[in-house]
């Protein structure tokens, strides 16, 4: 049974959610059991994990930014410090097993913890390692990973298949009746709702596309629920088909509504839409370390479970692409069987089963 449990990492909702998820699992399990999460200071985890419950301490970390900036001379200090801390927070915390989900900050806990014999378990969300991760890889006990293939960054005989950990909310959007949540948003029950999402603070590409494109699907008698991201202010105003907000709050809700799903391809999107059987065109962020969104991408377009639309062709392509595949029901239906093919309902139960085995 877990007890003591360090659980370490964030930077992004796609690192921290994970997280949340499995301190929760193993709270169900032991309500007793006692978890410390450890951050990096000013990232989003700093929030976001308070907000769920969990004590988290910050550790003063950074990365090293691309452009050239005089910041970058501080990170060997930052990790040391870092990693100087780690070591007092782990000697003080005595836990019996610590867990990295990516991020600057596991990569100090996790060092510093399995130097001194504690066992680590690695979660990797995206079809392409981190560094952080990837360096860690040998230094751990399992690595938890959600794509096949992944022997090309770690040993073949740490690694456990899981899957990604889903949010309890978007899990019970498969028991909603489409019909139902579409009338409960306003939308016509007998026409398409198309859903476009670009994470929290949007996509700049996609919300100019849809912009752009927005008298076509009127025309079309298409239907958007649309989360533009706080950036981006969407003129829908004639247009009574289309609801545009700057973030959707009850994504259950809007997952049961959607026929087809526009989105970047963060892992936990592509897991929550292969969870969901969600038909889906994905627009890979460019933004990105190792340009991994577009390997997670790749992943579900080579089994021809999504429909793949690159990011600087989206303002050409994306918006016909919607209304080809939204028009097509026997590609829907097509879409949907083969992206839940690749769901792992269980993730989160299997992380939870991993890192008791450790023990």
């Amino acid at each position: 049974m877990l007890n003591r449990v360090i659980i370490s990492g964030g930077g992004t909702g796609g690192h921290i959610f994970p997280a949340i998820a499995i301190a929760n699992e193993i709270k169900s399990r032991n309500p007793q059991a006692e978890i410390l999460f450890i951050g990096a200071l000013g990232r989003m985890e700093m929030e976001k994990v308070p907000m769920a419950g969990f004590k988290i301490i910050g550790l003063p970390i950074a990365g090293i930014q691309r452009r050239l900036s005089m910041s970058n001379f501080l990170v060997p200090f930052k990790l040391l410090k870092s990693l100087i801390l780690s070591r007092k927070i782990v000697k003080d915390f005595k836990p019996q097993v610590v867990i990295g989900v990516g991020g600057y900050a596991s990569a100090a806990v996790l060092y510093v913890a399995s130097g001194t014999g504690i066992p680590c378990v690695i979660q990797e969300q995206n079809s392409y390692a981190g560094l952080t991760n990837k360096i860690l890889g040998k230094r751990v006990a399992k690595v938890c990973v959600a794509y096949e293939g992944m022997e090309k960054f770690f040993p073949k005989s740490k690694i456990v298949l899981t899957g990604n950990p889903v949010r309890a909310e978007i899990k019970n959007a498969q028991s909603r009746a489409k019909s139902e949540a579409k009338a409960s948003l306003g939308f016509d029950t007998n026409q398409i709702v198309v859903l476009v999402i670009g994470g929290s603070l949007g996509a700049r590409t996609i919300n100019q596309s849809i912009q752009e494109g927005i008298e076509i699907f009127n025309e079309n008698a298409i239907q958007l629920l649309w989360q533009t991201g706080k950036n981006f202010k969407a003129d829908t105003k004639g247009y009574q088909t289309i609801k545009a907000s700057e973030f959707i709050y009850d994504m259950q809700t809007a997952y049961a509504a959607a026929d087809l799903v526009v989105s970047r391809a963060g892992a936990i999107s592509v897991s929550e839409l292969c969870l969901l059987k969600k038909p889906c065109i994905l627009v890979p962020s460019p933004n990105v370390a190792e340009d991994h969104q577009t390997k997670n991408a790749l992943a579900l377009t080579d089994k021809g479970a999504a429909i793949l639309v690159k990011d600087l062709e989206a303002k050409v392509k994306l918006v016909n692409k919607v209304v080809e595949i939204a028009k097509n029901n026997e590609q829907l239906e097509a879409l949907s069987i083969k992206i839940g093919l690749l769901a792992k309902p269980d993730a989160l139960e299997t992380i939870v089963n991993t890192i008791e085995a450790v023990l």
